[in-house]
């Protein structure tokens, strides 16, 4: 998010508003307040005499609450005003807010205080793509309270406006007619109820803002406190393992399934939602942290996988789920996501985590329970995954209208090209996805063994991984390049541009050790490494910008899993360098890696440079630093043990992690260079 913006959340409800708290959303702005994918205020704007109040300070309390110290505007000149206006904000399943007006003068004090308040009912893809509403809208005052409306047939959304303090209430806001004695103080309390589908969440009541009550059962310190504590003589970094875990605790929400365990969102503003690809990474980044969510990450994707052929929502059978909204477009069909199953990587990431889940905490009833999630998506691998019988997973949108056109991670039109600039004829075969059907194989082979009693199956997934790893060696080897084709295409001509995808193949095994080390040459090169880490795109190629969403920008996470698959084949300095070099950028902002930056030379800017829609928080650049931490102690979880095997960077002398959690309870590391 922009920097002149404040943002509060809670799961999937949050708050985005200008450094005074106040709202003015244009029709593509992702500003207001938003409740399972709909925008439930649009206007929210706070004046004194007609004027907007300046800013004295914004404090960011937690990641549900913030407060705003204002003043009366005087122009460019400060001076010493005669009354201050605070504004205390939090998020549950609604917004409440108290406002307070102090005086500062030793005489009376009159005046009039307004708050506007508006809703567009936006649902987010209508923000997204500045889509016109095709319902009406209306506005009540009922009972002293504004009810702000919407209405398309049955599908009715509502804003219930209140007051603590006696207001004069019309179609537009709230007036408040205020009498100050010398240093005297008022205030009131405004509390915003969000209605869907007769979900409307509980008021707070006057004074909440002390005793807010986000919507997780386990608040901010409880979380904390059951994470692995962190400490290191290199500062930044344990600012960065806070921020990290309070952006984690902040993005969890409750599934309609699953109403008291929690799992990431993707991130705000525009992905409060469940995802396949990006709850199921951050999972996996998180494990050796707080593996509850990967716990329920899995049993609500398995709840919502695809069990039938249907070419709108790109859904079939075994396949895990891209995104799920609740939105006005999804519930009159407009959009796919209902939800939507556009991805090719997420049904063996799903895999891949099942097993990491199991190494780390030894969880063989969970194992059990998903067998038969897991079994469908081995099929839906082979059966739907291979468009052609090739032996390589394949994509291609069935819904050609809204769809997704590009199911891999870099799922923007134009990620998938040839070096020359042309886009990639369809379908795709990535390489990273076959990297990640690999791992996945060779890892459902362990669980048949260990745990499902299935020796068949076993041999048969040995069997097809190894047989897939030396026919990916052969057939996506450029020689001339001497590096792995991003992809081939529908021709299955390669497609020969140099990305940051190849790294990925470490990070899955599929990589012949024999060719391991000229990836890593390009990987740690410069036209691929700018110093803040590992470019989406090489410089040089057709396509490069380094302000290209997956041209040439670079990816915490994308980086992350580069840096673990540097360690699976034994480049741990090569790893730790670039872990370093994401420390660094994390610096520069606020301690909180945001989802991507610009991809500028390190010794050109100084500083990384922000891009200019990236989320943030975003679950798996949260993530990203936890499996960075992962990577510098060189954790693996044995059947008898947590092992460490620590390479740190330059700069970093010492880490210690103390109460691990996994199958052996809790184990401390403390590593020195």
């Amino acid at each position: 998010m922009a920097a002149d913006t404040v943002s509060i959340l809670d799961g999937s409800t949050f708050v985005v508003s200008d450094r005074r708290g106040d709202i003015d959303a244009r029709p593509d702005q992702p500003l207001g307040l938003f409740f399972r994918d709909t925008r439930f205020l649009s206007r929210w704007a706070l004046t004194l005499a007609g004027e907007p109040l300046a800013v004295l300070s914004t404090d960011d309390v937690d990641y549900y609450s913030a407060q705003f110290f204002l003043v009366p505007a005087t122009g460019t000149v400060y001076r010493n005003p005669a009354l201050s206006v605070i504004r205390q904000r939090f998020v549950g399943d609604g917004l409440h807010e108290d406002v307070v007006v102090l005086s500062h003068s030793p005489e009376p004090i009159e005046l009039e205080l307004r708050l506007d308040a508006d809703a567009d009912f936006a649902d987010l893809f209508e923000v997204k793509d500045a889509l016109a509403k095709k319902g009406e809208r209306f506005h009540v005052v009922r009972d002293d309270a504004l009810v702000l409306g919407y209405r398309r047939g049955q599908f009715v959304r509502e804003t219930t406006i209140t007051s603590g303090a006696p207001a004069i209430v019309d179609e537009a806001g709230f007036t408040f007619q205020i009498r100050l004695p010398p240093h005297g103080r008022w205030e009131t309390c405004m509390e915003v109820v969000p209605c869907a589908d007769r979900s409307c969440s509980v008021k707070y009541g006057h004074g909440s803002f002390a005793k807010p009550k986000p919507n997780m059962s386990e608040g901010l310190t409880e979380w904390l406190a059951g994470a692995p504590a962190l400490v290191s003589d290199f500062d930044p970094l344990d600012h960065i393992y806070r921020r990290s875990l309070v952006d984690l605790a902040a993005l969890r929400f409750y599934a309609d399934i699953s109403p008291t365990e929690s799992l990431p969102a993707a991130g705000l503003p525009w992905f409060m939602a469940l995802f396949g690809r990006d709850s199921l990474l951050t999972s996996y980044q998180t494990l050796p942290f707080v593996p509850d969510l990967a716990r329920t990450t899995l049993r609500v994707l398995a709840a919502h996988q695809g069990d039938r052929v249907d070419d709108f929502r790109d859904e079939e059978p075994g396949k895990i789920l891209h995104e799920l909204r609740v939105g006005e477009l999804t519930v009159f069909g407009e959009r796919p996501h209902s939800p939507y199953y556009g991805t090719a990587d997420a049904t063996p990431l799903f895999l891949v985590l099942l097993d990491e889940t199991e190494r780390w905490t030894g969880d063989t009833a969970l194992v059990r329970e998903l067998e038969p999630a897991a079994r469908a998506a081995l099929v839906w691998i082979d059966q739907y995954g291979d468009r052609d019988g090739d032996g390589y997973v394949e994509y291609e949108r069935r819904n050609i209208e809204t769809g997704l056109e590009n199911q891999c991670w870099k799922d923007s039109w134009n990620s998938i090209v040839h070096s020359d600039g042309t886009l990639a004829a369809l379908p795709r075969a990535t390489c990273e996805l076959q990297g990640y059907v690999y791992d996945a194989k060779r890892r459902c082979a362990r669980l048949a063994r260990q745990v499902w009693g299935d020796a068949a199956l076993a041999e048969r997934l040995e069997q097809e991984a190894t047989a897939l790893k030396e026919r990916f060696n052969r057939d996506f080897w450029l020689a001339d390049r001497r590096c792995f084709a991003l992809a081939l295409d529908g021709a299955k001509r390669p497609v020969d541009s140099l990305t940051s995808n190849i790294g990925h193949l470490l990070w899955s095994g599929i990589v012949s050790d024999d060719m391991a080390s000229a990836i890593v040459e390009h990987l740690m090169g410069d036209r691929l490494f700018s110093g803040w880490g590992v470019r989406t795109m090489a410089e040089g190629e057709a396509a490069y910008s380094p302000v290209e969403y997956h041209n040439g920008t670079v990816w915490p996470h994308d980086n992350a899993l580069i840096a673990a698959g540097l360690r699976r084949y034994g480049y741990a300095t090569e790893a730790a360098r670039i872990a370093s070099a994401l420390l660094d950028a994390a610096t520069c902002f606020a301690y909180r890696l945001p989802e991507v930056f610009a991809g500028y030379q390190r010794s050109f800017t100084h500083f990384p440079v922000e891009y200019p829609t990236a989320s943030s928080p975003q679950a798996w650049a949260a993530g990203t630093p936890l499996l960075l931490v992962r990577v510098l102690l060189g954790l693996e979880p044995g059947e008898h043990g947590l092992r460490s095997d620590a390479v740190l960077p330059e700069g970093i002398s010492e880490i210690s992690l103390t109460g691990i959690p996994g199958r052996w309870g809790r184990v401390d590391i403390v590593a020195r260079r």
